[in-house]
């Protein structure tokens, strides 16, 4: 069998994004505020460009963004935020660090949010957000609905989600605030950084002055000045700022999205068709308004024996590909019950019963179908090997 690609890598930097850099390490202007047009200010201008938002302020992390969202909606301490039970263990940190509650909902075979436990959940919230996980979009017509009608802000954590697009709108445009990521494993590779867009003056200004927009440095963001000077010297400062070089490593990267996205997508699809011809793999289809941008591929492990679940694992991983399943791996910051500082246990059946069987699988845009097939072989062939012993 042809040699497993490598799915550590990260997406490549261009040759464009590293002149740059080495244009701002001989000047050694790394902080965003030095002009009103660093590498930082540009970023936000041309990707709130590109998602059809009005407003974008880059930040630390998705965290970061998540996060200074939260403190933007001016919500009470200790507001209780709904969020997926199946979501990273960044998104109730989040909510935690800004002295809100997290509630957890219940998620499905699919991965998406289970509608009628939102629903239930939905009048204790005070705010919610949508971690659209994996890349996996949840109904969003039902989800802004219920939030609408409830009067209930929605905060979207797109992290896997840059490019995806719901009844051909971005997501990350629904809520009243989208969150994105520029970590290595996401689709724009700066190591870290994040990004938040909304439309909404407001929730901007104040969110620029938490972020670090100390004195008058607000004033070198293109937004209107008169919510600025309503919220100046209000606001505590948390210094979540992104740095000039994150955002030079990025902004040559936002020509690049559609091919990503194009190529994620054609790589995905390539590999879910093998895997949908085995009895025992289940992998999930996107809803009709969804059209997605994955970078990794995940199934279900129908029928199996946790026995035979173990089983499956060692053999993918014996042939040198790594497979997380999310409930099965020790410490696995995606399963709930991992998330240890919240203070309660959760009892969520559903999405536990899911997580145990849910594997994982990096697919990086830059693969090429070759490579899609040696790693759709590896995971038949575990598959077959881990049902066949075991019936025998």
């Amino acid at each position: 069998m042809p040699e497993l690609p490598n799915l550590v890598q990260a997406e490549p930097i261009p040759e464009a994004a590293m002149a740059e850099v080495a244009r701002i390490l001989q000047t050694g202007d790394l902080f965003r505020y030095t002009s009103a047009q660093s590498p930082v200010a540009l970023l936000e201008e041309e990707f709130a460009q590109k998602l059809g938002a009005t407003y974008a302020l880059a930040v630390a992390s998705c965290s970061a963004a998540l996060f200074l969202s939260l403190k933007a909606l001016d919500l009470p301490r200790d507001a209780k935020v709904l969020i997926p039970a199946f979501t990273f263990a960044a998104v109730p940190s989040a909510v935690v660090h800004a002295d809100c509650v997290p509630i957890l909902c219940e998620c499905g075979d699919d991965y998406r949010i289970d509608l009628v436990d939102f629903a239930a959940k939905l009048p204790d919230a005070d705010a919610v957000i949508i971690s659209h996980m994996r890349g996996h979009t949840s109904d969003m017509d039902a989800i802004m609905a219920l939030c609408d009608a409830a009067g209930t802000p929605v905060i979207e954590d797109a992290a896997h989600s840059l490019g995806t697009t719901w009844s051909g709108k971005n997501i990350g445009t629904i809520g009243a605030i989208g969150c994105f990521s520029f970590q290595s494993y996401k689709l724009l590779n700066a190591g870290e950084g994040g990004i938040m867009i909304t439309d909404d003056p407001d929730l901007i200004a104040r969110a620029v002055i938490m972020s670090g927009a100390y004195e008058h440095n607000w004033k070198k963001h293109p937004v209107l000045q008169k919510p600025f000077k309503r919220w100046q010297n209000t606001l505590p400062l948390y210094n979540q700022r992104l740095n000039t070089m994150s955002a030079a490593l990025i902004r040559p990267q936002l020509d690049l999205i559609d091919k990503r996205v194009s190529d994620g997508r054609r790589n995905h699809d390539h590999v879910a068709a093998q895997l949908r011809t085995h009895p025992h793999l289940e992998v999930p289809s996107p809803l009709a308004q969804e059209r997605r941008a994955p970078d990794s591929i995940q199934f279900n492990l129908v029928g199996m024996s946790p026995a035979e679940i173990s089983a499956f694992q060692s053999a993918a991983n014996a042939s040198g590909l790594s497979v997380q399943i999310f409930g099965a791996s020790e410490d696995n910051a995606r399963a709930y019950w991992n998330w240890q500082f919240l203070d309660r246990d959760w009892d969520l059946p559903k999405t536990k019963a899911m997580l145990m069987k849910a594997c994982d699988v990096r697919l990086p845009a830059r693969l090429s179908l070759e490579d899609c097939d040696v790693i759709a072989r590896v995971i038949l062939k575990a598959a077959t090997e881990a049902t066949q012993h075991a019936a025998a």
